[in-house]
């Protein structure tokens, strides 16, 4: 009781924050404008930090991939199995939206992301999101995908120069460490932050915000069940047959119970580890995807991110059609889902991302981030337990088709198969 407490505590006082503030913003009315500047505290200070724990969080990550057997092999095909998960995981999850949208029909007075100006070429506007003509300009939240590409090269220059760049290696992995403690500084006053900005949000408009967030749980709750036990079956399959479901199934109760128990993918990864070993996964194969997978392979996320980009678009009243629209929002939620860290509340990074990518302001933060609260014990389900069936389908591309009959040596099983 007391470890199932101590993982659930974040969210659980995050939730009773932003309920005390409904209730309090609901009772003060417009009164309640007078607690705002305590949650604009709180949003300015996360904004402050989200450049550095980007920069040194990926570059760090980048930079300790090498030193595994047959990396180059490994590496690639194991991104390819991340980013095919997590493309069928933002598929699927626009097409339920499509059908249920959690926000329809509420609106917020706020300052809507800008849409008006020149028509800009798609070569143009790529250009300008990856990349900035001054390094400087990496400075600024509102360049977070330059700062990412800049990030990976980064990591991946230390990574290749070996020995000589530890000390470079070093201190990215420093920093990462020291920015991930700050946000957990910053984060005990997040309940304060968050629920001083309900209580302004609610204050001003109602309490009608209120009944998206139930219908964002009515559709993120079954839809993620579906995703487990549908999806995962499916990518069992795909890793070998009819004996690959077997083995998957029959060693995943330990990983699931744990993840919901811990409600992070990072405490996941021992028993995960263990899990793969029992499902003939190669030492090598399991020892790279799971550990990277827990920061780099979440399709829980991905499902989250496409759900809290589109409540936004309906909070704003933005239209959510066309193919432009739909390749933004996909991509957008798989590097949502690639660069949160493995941490519980990790979300907030996520969050800011979202709100610099698509020009959302700053008071949009609270809106979405009692969604990550809400949603936080499946998706850490789907997050920690998604790199199992990952390395497995990874084991099938580097391995081969036999890949599991090679491990376990069976006849017998090879009909099942």
């Amino acid at each position: 009781m007391k470890n199932t407490w101590k993982a659930y505590r974040s969210p659980i006082i995050l939730l009773l924050a932003i309920i005390a503030g409904s209730i309090i913003g609901s009772t003060m009315g417009k009164d309640a404008a007078v607690l705002k500047p305590f949650g604009d505290l709180f949003l300015n200070v996360m904004f402050m930090i989200v450049v550095p724990l980007v920069f040194f969080s990926i570059s760090s990550s980048v930079a300790s991939m090498a030193g595994t057997k047959r990396f180059g092999k490994i590496i690639s095909s194991m991104m390819i199995v991340f980013l095919f998960t997590g493309t069928v995981a933002a598929i699927i999850s626009m097409t339920g939206i499509k059908i249920f949208p959690p926000s329809e029909g509420v609106k917020i007075d706020l300052v809507k992301p800008d849409s008006t100006g020149e028509e800009v070429s798609i070569g143009d506007q790529l250009v300008s999101t990856v990349t900035v003509p001054d390094f400087v300009d990496l400075l600024s939240r509102a360049n977070m995908l330059a700062l990412i590409l800049f990030s990976v090269l980064l990591g991946l220059a230390t990574s290749k120069v070996g020995e000589k760049a530890k000390p470079l290696a070093n201190f990215l992995s420093a920093g990462s460490e020291v920015t991930l403690q700050m946000v957990k500084y910053v984060m005990y006053y997040a309940p304060i932050g968050l629920g001083a900005y309900f209580a302004a949000l609610v204050g001003e408009f109602g309490p009608t915000l209120l009944g998206s967030y139930f219908k964002a749980v009515l559709f993120y709750y079954p839809f993620s069940i579906i995703y487990f036990f549908g999806f995962f079956t499916l990518y069992a399959f795909m890793a070998h047959g009819k004996l690959g479901i077997r083995v998957f199934w029959k060693n995943m109760l330990s990983p699931s119970v744990t993840s919901l128990a811990t409600c992070s993918s990072a405490a996941s990864i021992p028993v995960n580890l263990e899990a793969t070993k029992k499902m003939g996964v190669p030492y090598d194969i399991s020892e790279t995807t799971i550990p990277l997978g827990a920061t780099l392979h979440k399709d829980g996320s991905v499902i989250g991110g496409v759900l809290k980009i589109t409540f936004l678009f309906g909070i704003f009243g933005m239209d959510f059609s066309g193919i432009n629209t739909y390749l933004l929002v996909g991509g957008v939620a798989l590097l949502v889902g690639m660069v949160m860290g493995a941490i519980p509340q990790g979300g907030l990074i996520a969050e800011m991302l979202i709100l610099s990518l698509f020009g959302f302001p700053p008071e949009a933060l609270p809106i979405i981030a009692a969604i990550s609260a809400i949603i936080d014990p499946p998706a850490t389900l789907l997050n920690a337990t998604g790199d199992n069936v990952a390395s497995m389908m990874t084991a099938r591309l580097v391995e081969g088709k036999n890949w599991l009959l090679k491990k376990t040596g069976s006849l017998t099983e090879q009909k099942g198969a």
